[in-house]
Protein backbone atom coordinates (compact mmCIF):
# COMPACT_ATOMS: atom_id res chain seq x y z
CA UNK A 1 0.00 0.00 0.00
CA UNK A 2 1.34 3.42 -0.99
CA UNK A 3 1.74 5.88 1.82
CA UNK A 4 0.49 9.41 1.13
CA UNK A 5 3.13 11.25 3.14
CA UNK A 6 5.19 13.86 1.32
CA UNK A 7 8.86 13.83 2.19
CA UNK A 8 10.56 17.21 2.49
CA UNK A 9 14.25 17.19 1.63
CA UNK A 10 16.96 19.85 1.82
CA UNK A 11 19.23 20.17 -1.21
CA UNK A 12 22.90 19.97 -0.19
CA UNK A 13 23.89 22.07 -3.20
CA UNK A 14 21.60 25.11 -2.81
CA UNK A 15 20.06 24.60 0.66
CA UNK A 16 16.49 24.87 -0.66
CA UNK A 17 13.78 22.58 0.68
CA UNK A 18 11.89 20.55 -1.92
CA UNK A 19 9.37 17.72 -2.11
CA UNK A 20 9.75 16.61 -5.74
CA UNK A 21 11.70 13.52 -6.78
CA UNK A 22 15.42 14.21 -6.33
CA UNK A 23 18.03 14.33 -9.07
CA UNK A 24 21.38 12.53 -8.90
CA UNK A 25 24.29 14.95 -8.87
CA UNK A 26 26.68 14.69 -11.80
CA UNK A 27 29.50 15.80 -9.50
CA UNK A 28 29.79 12.48 -7.65
CA UNK A 29 27.02 10.24 -9.00
CA UNK A 30 25.88 9.64 -5.39
CA UNK A 31 24.41 12.81 -3.91
CA UNK A 32 20.69 13.49 -4.26
CA UNK A 33 19.96 17.13 -5.13
CA UNK A 34 16.84 19.14 -5.92
CA UNK A 35 15.43 19.05 -9.44
CA UNK A 36 16.50 22.66 -10.11
CA UNK A 37 20.13 21.91 -9.22
CA UNK A 38 19.94 18.76 -11.35
CA UNK A 39 18.79 20.88 -14.27
CA UNK A 40 21.52 23.45 -13.58
CA UNK A 41 24.21 20.72 -13.54
CA UNK A 42 22.93 19.31 -16.82
CA UNK A 43 22.89 22.75 -18.44
CA UNK A 44 26.36 23.57 -17.07
CA UNK A 45 27.66 20.34 -18.61
CA UNK A 46 26.73 21.62 -22.08
CA UNK A 47 28.09 25.13 -21.51
CA UNK A 48 24.90 27.09 -20.79
CA UNK A 49 25.72 30.22 -18.75
CA UNK A 50 24.01 31.05 -15.44
CA UNK A 51 21.76 33.76 -16.85
CA UNK A 52 20.39 31.42 -19.52
CA UNK A 53 20.00 28.63 -16.93
CA UNK A 54 17.75 30.87 -14.84
CA UNK A 55 15.64 31.75 -17.90
CA UNK A 56 15.25 28.04 -18.71
CA UNK A 57 14.33 27.18 -15.11
CA UNK A 58 11.80 30.02 -15.10
CA UNK A 59 10.19 28.60 -18.24
CA UNK A 60 10.07 25.13 -16.68
CA UNK A 61 8.39 26.47 -13.53
CA UNK A 62 5.87 28.51 -15.53
CA UNK A 63 4.91 25.43 -17.55
CA UNK A 64 4.17 23.51 -14.36
CA UNK A 65 6.65 20.73 -15.11
CA UNK A 66 8.44 21.04 -11.75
Amino acid sequence: MKDNMTRIRICPRCGRSYHEAPALSRADNETLICPDCGTREALESIGVDEKEQELILGAIHRSGQV
